[in-house]
């Protein structure tokens, strides 16, 4: 597992105060409320930085940084990375899981056949999508949902599916 999770992405900056503008990459976008400091990763690295202010702006957050005064200083974080420390983070609750954790998990079905490895998760805004690439390269996108996703063995490195009628 990874020491530092990311939840979100600067993609510009905001107003005239130096606040930037975040997508977040989390559930729960509230939990930007209860952060006290993130660390903005980029090329150069990764820096600490106090956060000031959190607001909320059509499906984006909105923060505000302790020594980032003006747009320009904002600007300089543009396409830069939110991370925060794994260990700082509240329990999750049962069967559910960090993205990158499951990244690289062997994804068999309910009959034992081998799909191939979960490459990606992305979500449509109905459900998440997990995209699973076999050993040819090809790719199967199989919904996150109760009837296809059967179970999640963290420990085992393993997801069972049930592939439904008109799946692949």
């Amino acid at each position: 597992m990874t020491k530092y999770l990311e939840i979100g992405q600067i993609v510009n900056t905001f107003g005239i105060k130096g606040m930037v503008k975040v997508k977040p990459f989390t559930d729960d976008i509230k939990r930007f409320d209860k952060l006290e400091k993130v660390y903005v990763e980029n090329k150069e690295g990764k820096k600490e930085y106090q956060i000031e202010e959190v607001k909320y702006h059509k499906n984006m957050v909105l923060i505000k940084f302790k020594g980032i005064e003006n747009p320009e200083e904002a600007n300089l974080l543009r396409e830069s990375y939110l991370v925060v420390d794994r260990d700082t983070q509240e329990p999750l609750e049962e069967g559910t899981y960090y993205i990158v954790d499951m990244i690289g998990l062997e994804v068999y079905t309910d009959e034992g056949e081998n799909l191939g490895i979960l490459e990606d998760i992305f979500n449509t805004g109905s459900n998440d999508i997990y995209v699973v690439k076999n050993e040819l390269g090809k790719q199967i996108l199989l919904p996150a949902i109760k009837d296809v996703i059967k179970k999640v063995d963290m420990e085992n490195k393993k997801v069972t599916v049930h592939l439904i009628p008109g799946l692949i």
